[in-house]
Formats: structure tokens, sequence, C-alpha cells
């Protein structure tokens, strides 16, 4: 038997299906989408267990619901386990009523129900069984309660039939029966009949032709857009169930409730998330943060010594001097500039998973909302953007739930805008050499700049490229809970594990070739002055681009911000190798002194980070931008409009800066 496992996202879908295959699971991707395809077998059977991507619904909007739906039309699962937020139940029963319409049996998983009990709110699930005609079990996944119950429901043969409850008026219902009675011996009649009414998109004109007139006859008999009047009729069907099997008693005000007057107050929401945020940087950049840093990679550090006494090591057996170059100052250097930055990062996952795991972030998506609806986003699009800052690929990969496809379009453009973490090492090597102490107040205020920065740039996006209205926000807040320590642990490490990884393949390849454009002229002579290099060649013909920010031709510089095309942790390392090999030649016209901060001001700095950090992202995301915008002409939209941004950024920051400069 095969069953299908569907739910609203943060339904507890996934608890749900490790509670019922335990370590029985496989994972891979849907043919065609990069969306992640779980399957496991159900413990104590041979029941295999397909975990579908978390929907609202199964019209066709995004990627997750077109997957979903094809498989349940196509492949015909026995049976469907519908996994319900017992807290949302309103919005959950919506995609209830959609499965109901379909050819195949379904089971209602109603999970949480011990919270909304807390609330003082109980659910009659014989009655709601009775009004659904659905089996209906009530569960907690993360408790592990209900499961045993579930499993026994599906060995058995006592779940219910679906006889296709009647929920619209009598005129959409006679259509119904008009449109079903033309779909000869097609499966899911009612399903489709449904969606025939709605003018789905995914069915085709050639398809609909012979009952063209029975849904043109519907429509003239509302006059209004039947879809909407469909969605409507299902929440008056709801209401209907709920108010049947709802019980509310009266219960002291919880916690929760206590918190919000707090954190949602009108006047007190945006400092307190500015005052957490500062505290996040401050962790990360400030104290705790600098000093790991300065104990790894700093002058008397871990890595330092290391390389002093590889090197050491490597001349006393008389190894050749272009090796022990490569190894010290290319592989070592470029690596470990990057990975001193390690412990940086586990503080600022630990925190941004902190927030998110506790329900603060979901308040913070509401509390945005009304911003973002006046620049033509919603709430949803700050889901991307809290993901980007661990990583912009995920982040943009996120923007698929926004059903609008205009603010979808403009969000995958802007997320790359975020504070990812390998932009991190960047913001935390500059700041901490030109701002010392307050180099984490620094970092702050570029996290700030980037939301601003957002809110500008959709602005300008929606005032001269796109002009259609965005969607609503429609989101229920979270119990605020004590993040699982398990979790956490395992998605920081998670996150950090892929860091090093690329700091282990990227990173240590284009330190190579950097070291290799760096020893070697054009005429592969090795040895060479580095002003004569091949590196530094490529790069005074790039320097004039970034004068404007810098106040000078640093071609180190120029080179260095291209190969964050590659990854943006590669700046960092390829600074420190190009540093590196100018402290050993005599020549150190660029470099000198100070290495890699010898022509820098705090303005042509600050500026930098700037432009680096608004700049088009990594390869990584470059391509994930050209899968979810469609084609390669909106891609090359994007980067240029993100580059051209950034540097009008930088050269801004750069001449206050230096009028400040000039002034003090």
């Amino acid at each position: 038997m095969r069953v299908a496992l569907v739910g609203n996202q943060n339904s507890g879908k996934t608890s749900l299906f490790n509670c019922l295959t335990g370590s029985n699971q496989k994972v891979g991707n849907w043919p065609g989408v990069t969306i992640d395809r779980k399957e496991g077998v159900i413990k104590g059977t041979e029941t295999i267990l397909v975990d579908l991507p978390g929907i609202y619904s199964l019209s066709p909007y995004t990627s997750e619901e077109e997957v979903s739906r094809k498989y349940i039309l196509e492949e015909n699962p026995d049976v469907i386990i519908n996994i319900v937020d017992a807290t949302s139940l309103e919005r959950s029963l919506y995609l209830t009523t959609q499965l109901l319409e379909l050819d195949c049996q379904v089971i209602l998983a109603l999970n949480m129900c011990d919270i909304l009990e807390k609330k003082g709110i109980s659910i009659d699930e014989k009655e709601l069984s009775k009004n659904l005609h659905m089996s209906v079990v009530k569960i907690s996944a993360l408790k592990n309660m209900g499961i045993q119950e579930l499993i026994n429901l599906l060995k058995s043969e006592e779940i219910l039939d679906n006889k296709h409850q009647k929920i619209y008026e009598d005129p959409i219902e006679k259509a119904i029966e008009k449109i079903s009675s033309q779909l000869n011996d097609l499966k899911h009649k009612r399903f489709i009949s449904v969606k025939l009414l709605e003018r789905d998109p995914l069915l085709k004109d050639k398809e609909t032709e012979n009952i063209r007139h029975d849904i043109t006859e519907c429509e003239q008999a509302y006059q209004l857009d039947m879809e909407q009047i469909i969605a409507n009729q299902r929440y008056l069907y709801i209401d209907k169930v709920k108010q049947t099997c709802l019980t509310k008693t009266p219960v002291p005000e919880s916690g929760t409730d206590k918190l919000d007057k707090i954190f949602l107050n009108k006047w007190l929401a945006l400092p307190i998330f500015a005052l957490i945020m500062a505290l996040v940087y401050f962790l990360a950049v400030g104290v705790v943060g600098s000093y790991t840093v300065e104990l790894i990679s700093g002058e008397g550090g871990i890595i330092t010594l290391f390389q002093n006494w590889l090197s050491e090591f490597l001349i006393s057996n008389e190894v050749s001097e272009w090796l022990i170059s490569l190894i010290c100052d290319g592989i070592i250097a470029g690596v470990s500039s990057v990975l001193g930055f390690v412990p940086q990062l586990i503080i600022l996952f630990l925190c941004i998973c902190l927030l998110e795991t506790s329900g603060y972030m979901s308040r913070i998506a509401f509390l945005l909302d009304k911003l973002f609806r006046s620049i033509g986003l919603s709430g949803k699009s700050l889901i991307p953007f809290i993901v980007g800052s661990g990583c912009s690929v995920p982040g943009i990969m996120t923007c698929r739930t926004i059903e609008d496809e205009t603010e979808r379009r403009i969000t995958i453009m802007l997320t790359p805008f975020m504070p990812c973490s390998a932009k991190l090492p960047i913001l935390t090597l500059f700041a901490g050499n030109f701002f010392g102490e307050f180099a984490w107040l620094a970092t702050v205020f570029l996290y700030f700049l980037a939301i601003l920065t957002i809110v500008f740039s959709s602005l300008v996006m929606k005032k001269w490229i796109f002009t259609e209205k965005g969607s609503a926000f429609i989101s229920e807040l979270p119990e605020y809970k004590l993040p699982s320590l398990t979790y956490v642990l395992r998605d920081v490490g998670e996150k950090t594990f892929a860091f090093i990884q690329r700091a282990g393949t990227i990173i240590l390849f284009c330190s190579v070739v950097v070291w290799f454009l760096l020893s070697f002229s054009w005429k592969l002579e090795y040895g060479v002055a580095i002003e004569f290099s091949i590196l530094a060649s490529i790069g005074k013909g790039l320097a004039w681009l970034f004068y404007p920010m810098l106040g000078t031709l640093s071609w180190g510089s120029a080179v260095s911000a291209l190969q964050g095309l590659i990854a943006k942790e590669q700046v960092v390392s390829s600074m420190a190798i190009i540093a590196g090999l100018f402290e050993e030649t005599a020549d150190a016209t660029i470099f000198a002194g100070n290495g890699i901060f010898s022509f820098f001001t705090p303005a042509s700095a600050y500026a930098f980070m700037v432009f680096n950090l608004f700049s088009a992202p990594c390869f990584g995301a470059i391509g994930a931008m050209k899968r979810e915008l469609g084609s390669v002409k909106r891609m090359l939209q994007a980067v240029l409009f993100q580059t051209g941004i950034a540097w009008v950024l930088a050269v801004l920051i750069y001449q206050i800066g230096h009028f400040l400069e000039m002034m003090g």
C-alpha cells in the first residue's frame, strides 16, 4: 500500500513522517524540480509513506503545489494522511476540503490538540468525523502521542470512504454534476469539475471545449469570479463545521499573549527588534566573536603558529621554494583566512536558529507586513530574507512559497542583499581592523542598511519595472516555545559543516588558482615581482571601476571583489594570499606596511564592505536566480541591478566618508 502525507507548512508534517517511519526513509528530488522527495516504510508494516511538499492548497500557484497535485492525480495513492494544525483549524481545513473531492480515502490527523486545549479549546473528533465523513485521529507528533492509533487505523479496513460531501450552493453543485457527467471514465471527477469551474490554468482548453457552456452559465449566475466564489463557500462550510465540533472554556491569559503585548507593542516592537539584532551581531562580531578569531587566526593564533612551523619544517627538509609558497602562502593562507571566522558563524547561526524556533521571527514577519505591503511585497517576503541570512541559495528557493508572480520575482532579486554567512568574514575583517571595539555596531548598521536598500530597491522596481499589485500575507502566529536543543545543535552543525565544506573545496581550488596567477607572469616565469604577475595585469584593467569608491587604483581589491562571484568568502581568501606574497617581495607598492589594509581608510574600507554586501552574489546563488526567474535574461537583469545598486551605494558612502575625514 502507498500512502501520501499531505499538509500545510509548519503543521508538524516532518515530525509525523519521522514518527511513522523512524530510520526507514530515503531522500531525493522530485523529477524535474529541486524540491526534496522523502519516502519511508511505516514502522511495523510494509506500507510506503510518501512525504509531499508542504502546501496550503491544490491550486497551481507554487512549484510545491504542482508537485503535490501531480503526484496525487497521476500516482493515485491508496490513502492520504492529511495532517492538520489544530491551532489553525480554519486555514488547515481549506486543503482538507479539496482532498475530499478526490476519489481517495483520506485520514485527518489532528496535530497539536494538546496546545489547543491549553487555550481552553477542545475538538470533538467524533463530531468532526461525522461532519466531514472521514476518519479523524488526534495526535501530537512532537510528543509521539496517537501515532500507534494512526498506524493501527492504516492496518485496519475501517477507514471511512470518501462520499464527496456537497459543500457548495445549488447552482455550483448542479454545474459540478453536469461537468462530471461529461468527463467519461476519468478519475477524480468532482475535483476536476471544480477546477474547471475555477478555470484552472493546468487543465488544457481542448479538454474543456465540450463543457465550456456549463462553466459560462454558472459564472453568469453569480456574475463574479468563480475561483473566489468557490473559495468563499469552502470557508463558509468550514466555519459551520467548526461551530459543531469546537468547545471553548475560559482560561487565564497565556504566556504567549503576555509576551506578545511586549514584542508586538505598537511603540516597542521595532526598537526591541533592533536591540535583538544588535545583540546578535555584538555576540557574533563583537566581544565573543573577535576573541575567537584572534585566538585562531591572529598574529599569535593557532593557524599562524602552524603556518610558521610548517614553513620551517619544509625549508629544513629542502622542499622546493615554489612548493613551500604554494602550501603556505596559497593553500593555508587562503583556506585558513576563511576558517578563522567559523566560531563567529557558529554564534550567528545559533542566535538566528534560536530566534526562529522560539517563534519570534514569525512575529517579525507579521510586524513588517504593513511596511512591506506599502512597497509591493508582503510579510511572506521576510521568510526568504531570514533564510538568506544563512545562505542566499536556499533563501532564493524559499521564494517558491510566494503565490504572487511579481512579488516572487522582486523577492528573488532582493534576497541576496541580506548579509549571508559567506559575507560575514568580509564584514568582520574590515570592521575589526578599522572600527575596533565598535566593529559590531558597524556590522549592525550594515544589517539595517540592507533592509533600507531592500525597501528602496523594491520601490524602484515597483514603480518602473513591475507595476502589478502584490499579494496579502496571511499567517497565524505560533506559540512561543523553548527551542529543542537537539534541533538547534543539528541545524547549527549542518550549516557550519556546509560552510567548512565550501572552504575545503571551492576556496581550496580558488586559493591554488590565485597563488598561481600571482606567482607567474604571462610568460610562465616563476618568482617575478608580483606587480608583473598575471593576476596583477588583470586587476589593473579593472581597478578604475573601483577608484570612485576607494580613492586609489587598487588592483588587489579589484580582483578580490571579482572573485566574490565564485564565493564571497573568496574575497578575504584572495586578499590574504595577495598580502602574504607582497610581504615576501621587495616591491610592496600596494600592500606595504600593514598588509592588505595599508591603503584603506575607514571610508574606503566601509565602502568596500558595502560593495561586497550588495553586489551580485556567488555563482551558486546566480544559478538559483536563473532557475527561479525562469530565464537567463531575467537573471542578467537581476545581476546588473544588484551590482549597479552596490556600486552607487559604495561610491556615495566613500564620498561622504572622505568628505567627513577631510573636515575632521
